[in-house]
């Protein structure tokens, strides 16, 4: 039986509503689905999120990332799950009129939580945050040197209905992603563009077995992301 007191669901959905308020201020990263591990259940598996284009404030251009992970949730309780990844990226910035910054793979790495708000009928609502850090290698353009680091933010909500142990699902975020450049010792943070930070995105995830299955996600609107990986349960 699902144990979430109900008097939890009303913060949520006013925590919510201000974050959709404040989309100015407000901080894109994967949203895991609509599976979650119940009490002192682990999810563990693999996964990639590339961003395919998001642009930057004030013409400094687009920003892109592909990034790879191990992934670990833990249950703290049936309607709420704290979620971990480590792993690799890279980041590909491409400045207004000037060439394209490529830093080759380095450490990367995320946290977050989720709650489920509701569940009933095989329908599911999830809401979460997640956050993700990547910190490519330095490189060197000229006799120029450029170091960067790239921070992803969304707070999402989705909806699932089961069917036929297949979990679609369908939500809307508040994201930012916000890339740190470090040219010759000088440090500028240009944030993605603030007019674009409410997306959308679309997912399902598909049994392999019982305890294993694959999620596949697509975002939209704030930014042009895929993200894919298998996942099991134990």
């Amino acid at each position: 039986m699902y144990d979430m007191p109900v008097k939890i669901i009303k913060p949520v959905f006013l925590s919510i509503v201000v974050c959709l308020l404040c989309q100015g201020k407000a901080v894109s990263a994967p949203c895991y689905g609509a599976r979650m591990p119940k009490k002192n259940e682990f999810h563990a598996g693999a996964s990639n999120y590339s961003i395919l284009k998001r642009y930057l404030e004030n013409e400094q251009g687009k920003i892109r990332s592909s990034q790879n992970f191990f992934d670990l949730s833990y249950g703290l309780y049936d309607w709420l799950s704290i979620d971990l990844k480590g792993g690799t990226g890279n980041i590909k910035q491409h400045p207004v009129g000037a060439d394209e910054l490529d830093y080759p793979s380095s450490f990367a790495g995320g946290y977050g939580f989720r709650i489920k708000f509701f569940d009933r009928n095989q329908f599911k609502a999830v809401c979460g945050f997640q956050h993700i850090s990547v910190h490519p290698e330095k490189i060197r353009v000229g006799q120029t040197g450029h170091a960067a680091i790239l921070d992803d933010w969304q707070f999402s909500v989705l909806i699932s209905r089961q069917v036929a142990n297949i979990d679609p699902y369908i939500g809307v975020k508040l994201s930012r992603t916000d890339y740190i450049h470090r040219q010759d010792g000088i440090r500028e943070r240009y944030m993605s563009d603030l007019t674009k930070n409410i997306g959308l995105f679309l997912g399902i995830d598909l049994p392999i077995t019982e305890r294993c299955w694959f999620n596949i996600e697509a975002q939209f609107v704030d930014v042009q992301a895929f993200a894919g990986g298998i996942k099991y349960s134990f």
